[in-house]
């Protein structure tokens, strides 16, 4: 297959993913439209915006392997993204001690970072799908290795985001006695 038809079907991948993400934002947006919608409508926004993010993204992983795949040759290619993936983990350690630090802050340039980096964790569960694929697709150690380190790091912050969002809303009601 010649490089431009490769290029051609990624591009017709992400487009088709473009698509199923659009097809489930109206479908939300159908099923809520109502009354509730609108006295909420900046929350029912942030959700629908998240919703196309996730399905895009979980979607847009099947193009993105194809891409990786056609790379796969090219170690230079390789060892670039691995470097990238590893820059990307850092992020989202560096916004987990941010919205740590920020949590009990009021008025301050460190919560408003903390605030900011809510939406750098929200990505990270998608990111490590990411760098799995990548990690699974790469034909050379090195560059997986550093996948696999950028997947953990991000498991890991999807892993505190867990713990300190969902834990306390399922725990709320039970009292542990000592």
């Amino acid at each position: 297959m010649r490089p431009i038809h490769k290029v051609a079907l990624i591009l017709c991948g992400y487009f088709v993913c473009f698509l199923v993400a659009s097809a489930a934002f109206a479908l939300r947006v159908a099923d809520t439209s109502g009354p509730a919608s609108q006295a909420a409508g900046g929350m029912y926004g942030f959700g629908d915006a998240t919703l196309f993010v996730a399905v895009f993204g979980l979607s847009a992983l099947v193009p993105t392997g194809a891409a990786l795949f056609f790379l796969r040759p090219y170690r230079p290619c390789w060892v670039i993204l691995s470097a990238l993936g590893l820059a990307l983990a850092v992020t989202g350690v560096t916004a987990a001690i941010l919205f740590t630090l920020g949590r009990g802050e009021s008025a301050s340039h460190v919560a408003a970072w903390a605030q900011l980096s809510l939406l750098r964790i929200l990505v990270s569960p998608l990111m490590a799908l990411a760098f799995l694929a990548c990690a699974v697709l790469s034909p050379h150690r090195g560059p997986r290795l550093a996948f696999l380190a950028a997947a953990a790091v991000e498991m890991a912050v999807s892993a505190y985001a867990g713990a300190v969002w969902l834990v306390p809303l399922f725990l709320h009601g039970l009292r542990f006695s000592a």
